[in-house]
């Protein structure tokens, strides 16, 4: 057995622990590879760039703890961006599998980090069945839908929420979304009540909705962890002493990058042995 056909038949597990190490590093010490913005991005964060304190959004969770690693620094970094512009923010979930978990979860990090009062300069209303009918129904009046947030106080007697009666008095909605609500609320909402709609979705999930983006029934489209990293740059480049952007995605995506270059290392690396071995049982030949 040649020295080509030896190297050939690497132990899998060396493989494995090269693609760990590989993952490992960026996390351990991060290396803060360039962030590309794309347009898709970019219109999404200028639509929230351009609001006035005390304009309000509606951010829905649309998507359970399985997608929180390419959903959560999205909600992360759009609920700083509000935060620190002064935009009021309105947070719905209309997904069933843990969605008001998830933004029980981004609202009490927002808390810690920047001291936001919750009733005051965001609400959480909580979860709802059956998203097209909700979805629907907020057009006309959103308390019908809500009548009270996640932790019982009624509509009426919640600060953020004065003057705010339906999609009329927001300046924008955006789905957080793992499955077809996207869709709905595109189809529903933006084509019927005429809100501007945003989305963020998973990698996987968002080729359709740039289609929807070139209709011009969406303004923007963060797509998967790259979606992500991308505006947590715009805010932290527009913001740089914004406290609590965890960068998260950022992050993440270094560590896909140094993953990717180890698998196409390996997979040159075994094409160039596996040619080698064949000239040489050739030549012994």
């Amino acid at each position: 057995m040649n020295w080509a056909h030896k190297l050939l038949l690497i132990d899998r597990r060396i493989i494995f622990v090269v693609v760990f190490v590989g993952a490992l590093i960026p996390i351990i010490w991060p290396i803060g590879l360039a962030v590309q913005i794309s347009p898709p991005v970019k219109a999404v964060f200028d639509r929230v760039e351009a609001m006035k304190p005390g304009d309000a959004i509606m951010l829905s969770f649309d998507y359970g703890p399985s997608d929180g690693p390419e959903l959560d620094p999205m909600a992360n970094s759009i609920l700083r961006h509000c935060a620190k512009k002064g935009i009021k923010v309105i947070g719905v979930s209309l997904f069933p599998l843990g969605g008001v978990e998830m933004a029980i979860a981004r609202f009490m990090q927002l808390d810690t980090d920047l001291k936001a009062r919750n009733g005051i300069d965001y609400v959480n209303l909580g979860y709802k069945d059956g998203a097209p009918a909700p979805m629907k129904a907020m057009g006309d009046r959103i308390e019908s839908v809500f009548p009270c947030d996640a932790n019982g106080v009624p509509y009426s007697e919640i600060p953020v929420l004065e003057g705010i009666r339906s999609y009329d008095d927001l300046e924008l909605a955006i789905s957080l979304a793992t499955s077809i609500i996207g869709e709905w609320w595109i189809n529903l909402v933006n084509a019927q009540f005429g809100i501007d709609v945003a989305l963020g979705t998973t990698a996987v999930s968002a080729p359709k909705y740039y289609a929807f983006m070139e209709a011009k029934q969406a303004i923007g489209v963060l797509g998967g962890m790259k979606g992500g990293s991308e505006y947590e740059e715009l805010v932290a480049r527009a913001y740089p002493d914004l406290k609590g952007l965890s960068r998260s995605a950022t992050m993440g995506m270094d560590v896909q990058s140094v993953v990717h270059l180890v698998i196409i290392f390996f997979i040159l690396f075994g094409n160039v042995m596996f040619i080698v071995t064949k000239r040489m049982t050739r030549g012994a030949n």
